[in-house]
């Protein structure tokens, strides 16, 4: 599957697997990882976790998944509240050529 063409599904095991790579050194490799997983409430991430997870993207993905960007243009209560869904419709579009 091309980059271009990657689902929802595609990205949201990618996501899923980059997670539980960053959920692994706190040992909650096993946390279930849903489009409605949110960072902060449900895998308890912290800012340098999220840092970790952009460089996974952008190794992934290529500059066209800029995630620094995608968060900056967020108020700080969107996301505290950012679901693993809401990343992997940025990603998606991205990818798409929509963002």
């Amino acid at each position: 599957m091309t980059l271009a063409r990657m689902t929802h599904e595609a990205v949201l095991s990618d996501i899923g697997v980059m997670l539980h790579k960053v959920l692994g050194e706190y040992g909650l490799d096993e946390v279930e990882v849903t489009m409605d997983s949110t960072f902060h409430d449900d895998l308890e991430l912290e800012s340098i976790d999220l840092v970790a997870l952009a460089g996974q993207l952008e190794e992934r993905y290529g500059s066209r998944v800029n995630f620094a960007e995608f968060i900056a243009e967020l108020e700080l209560d969107q996301i505290i509240a950012l679901t693993v869904g809401q990343l992997v419709d940025y990603v998606v579009g991205a990818l798409d050529g929509g963002n």
